[in-house]
């Protein structure tokens, strides 16, 4: 933590002065913050905000809530509102442009008052019954176990078929091998959407629409992985593969007990790639799957939104909850993403 804080707070100025090109760069380190981080803190102080807060106009970054004040005489809490000599009222009805207000000194005494000199009385809070009407509404530990299932199943059948095609790639010499690695890297100039009509019906002969296995089994294979963990194998010396087979071991042996182990570090890069494309995704399996309960989070996200009217605090508050599981998996791992690429640049 020390070489940290010296690393953050050294100066090209002499004597502990800054620099011109340290308030430069301070000034571009603080912008790519914001534009990177301001967005997320919007969204999760947002998720706090009630409908009517988030319908208000300008926007405020901080949740606020109308406070309530409890008056002797009345059923219940009422709203309370400050007028221009700064006491705190009570509103009981508006009729109008007049509302009916009470003062906590003064309970049974009934004032009339303009209601644009009043301003509504509010105070910081969270709206928490955003996520609490998740669990009644929706059936959100369903969606939760779709959306992992379909992860988790998805990122370990693409590590082994990938890992196998880079295998043969790169360990290989066959005729016609450049040709097929010419094919797979090909693969990533065509558009998704260019595939998804046979696509969808390779799936439906095979019967797998309206199953999680329609959308875990066509994204067994990326050319995206493919080459990345051969570009990462390339660097593995062919004298190890060699000194396995004169001790007879197996070609399946060798690439479970060497190549593998070795590949760690680009099979983790892989991994978190993978988890993050089959977490996010929403083409896929909003044209696959049609049932509610095979729905995943990104598409029970969808059902939020209506012809008419977009209910904006569950909206928001069911975005965190899905950024969640794939910000920490990203938080956890994210060291192993530089590291891996930058060891599969070449030998």
């Amino acid at each position: 933590m020390a070489r940290i804080g010296a690393f953050l707070t050294r100066t090209r100025g002499r004597n502990g002065k800054l620099h011109w090109t340290d308030w430069l760069s301070y000034a571009y380190l603080g912008v790519a913050v914001l534009m990177m981080f301001g967005p997320v803190v919007w969204l999760v102080l947002s998720s706090f905000k009630t409908e009517a807060d988030l319908q208000r106009f300008p926007p405020r970054l901080l949740p606020y809530a109308q406070e309530t004040v409890v008056i002797d005489g009345q059923a219940a809490p009422l709203p309370a509102f400050i007028d221009k000599e700064g006491r705190k009222l009570g509103m009981i009805r508006r009729i109008g442009l007049v509302a009916q207000v009470v003062d906590p000194a003064k309970p049974s005494e009934v004032m009339k008052m303009p209601f644009n000199e009043l301003r509504p009385a509010e105070s910081v809070a969270l709206a928490t019954e955003n996520y609490t009407e998740l669990f009644q509404r929706f059936n959100f530990p369903l969606y939760f176990w779709n959306s992992t299932f379909i992860t988790v199943t998805s990122t370990v059948i693409m590590l082994i078929v990938n890992s196998m095609a880079a295998f043969a790639l790169s360990k290989y010499s066959f005729k016609g091998r450049g040709v097929v690695l010419a094919l797979v890297v090909g693969t990533l100039m065509i558009p998704q959407t260019v595939v998804l009509v046979p696509l969808f019906l390779i799936t439906s002969q095979l019967g797998m629409i309206n199953s999680l296995w329609g959308v875990i089994i066509p994204g067994a294979a990326t050319p995206t992985g493919v080459f990345l963990l051969r570009q990462y194998m390339l660097t593995i010396p062919d004298e190890i593969l060699d000194a396995a087979r004169m001790d007879k071991a197996s070609e399946w042996k060798i690439y479970w007990r060497i190549i593998l182990p070795l590949s760690a570090p680009a099979l983790a890069v892989l991994a978190i790639l993978a988890v993050m494309w089959r977490w996010n995704d929403f083409l896929w399996p909003l044209i696959v799957l049609t049932r509610n309960d095979n729905f995943t989070l990104q598409l029970a996200l969808n059902s939020f939104q209506g012809e008419m009217t977009t209910e904006w605090s569950n909206l928001l508050a069911m975005t965190v909850l899905t950024l969640l599981p794939i910000a920490l998996v990203f938080m956890f791992l994210q060291k192993y993403i530089a590291t891996g690429i930058a060891s599969t640049g070449g030998k």
